[in-house]
């Protein structure tokens, strides 16, 4: 069974579209149909239903998709396994990270790494944190730098590296700015914005306010910081944002019994072969790890 039919058949499955897969495969689309008809020649069934424009697995379809990506992520372990016994640092390493991450805290671990090992080709997908975990598991990427979920269960390895405090903020001109002291509760009489309720920020955030009895008022939800930070600027509402965002645009309020913090660190899956580029990566952050 070529490994190419089935990579093939995870991108028309995951995308439900032949021309989707075939862009996200750098093919045209007749040799995604080649691939998957050869596969399913190989098996002796049907692997999708084809009606009208609708794309959608079968029976059979359903099964092999666990088992596809199970056998491609031993194909892969194999190949790094067999290339990390040349001890070079070359390839390609692909990793997931979060916007914000990618902004403040990665630039010079970035500029340090492919300056160290040039013959690596870095695959860097900004994706929410939530989704690198999935991505993770699935075998799409080898490590993660994120925000690392406050129950990191096996096989998910996560080795934190930065703590990132949270500050609760808003414009300028807010009503809470003229409030000597503030409590949780000042700020439920005011609308905010906040990623959505998947994100591990949404979760910290709530946990503590569900903690002291209290609702939130959420206006609007996103997953970006920097537009989060944008709109509370212009008055619309207030939020919590890392303190490495903090600037005159922005107001730090003084909440009483409100310290939060997340954790950003990496991670990776205990059960697959890290390739030799996976492994200089995680020696660089570790130098480089700040308090």
């Amino acid at each position: 069974m070529d490994s190419q039919n089935l990579r093939a058949f995870l991108a028309v499955a995951e995308s439900g579209s032949f021309s989707a897969a075939a862009q996200a495969l750098h093919l045209t689309q007749p040799a995604v149909s080649k691939r998957i008809a050869t596969l399913e020649a190989q098996l002796d069934c049907k692997l999708f239903d084809r009606i009208s424009r609708q794309i959608t697995l079968t029976e059979a379809g359903q099964t092999l998709l666990t088992r596809a990506r199970a056998i491609l992520n031993a194909i892969d372990d194999i190949r790094k396994a067999l290339g990390n016994l040349s001890g070079k640092v070359s390839g390609s390493l692909t990793m997931a990270t979060s916007h914000h991450i990618g902004l403040h805290r990665l630039p010079a671990v970035l500029k340090t790494y492919s300056k160290r090992y040039p013959d690596v080709r870095l695959d860097i997908r900004f994706i929410d944190s939530e989704q690198a975990y999935t991505a993770l598991n699935q075998g799409e990427i080898e490590l993660g730098i994120i925000t690392l979920s406050p129950d990191n269960q096996p096989p998910v390895i996560a080795r934190p590296l930065w703590q990132d405090p949270l500050a609760f903020v808003v414009a300028p001109e807010h009503p809470l700015t003229r409030q000597p002291r503030i409590q949780l509760q000042d700020l439920g009489r005011f609308q905010a914005i906040f990623p959505d309720n998947r994100t591990f920020t949404h979760h910290i955030v709530k946990e503590l306010f569900d903690q002291a009895g209290l609702a939130l008022d959420i206006s609007m939800s996103t997953n970006y910081l920097e537009t989060i930070k944008m709109m509370v600027s212009i008055g619309l509402a207030w939020s919590v944002l890392p303190e490495t965002m903090l600037d005159e645009t922005i107001v730090r309020l003084p909440v009483k019994g409100a310290d939060l913090t997340r954790t950003l660190g990496v991670i990776h899956h205990s059960e697959r072969t890290l390739s030799n580029a996976g492994r200089a990566m995680l020696t660089l952050l570790e130098e480089l790890e700040q308090p």
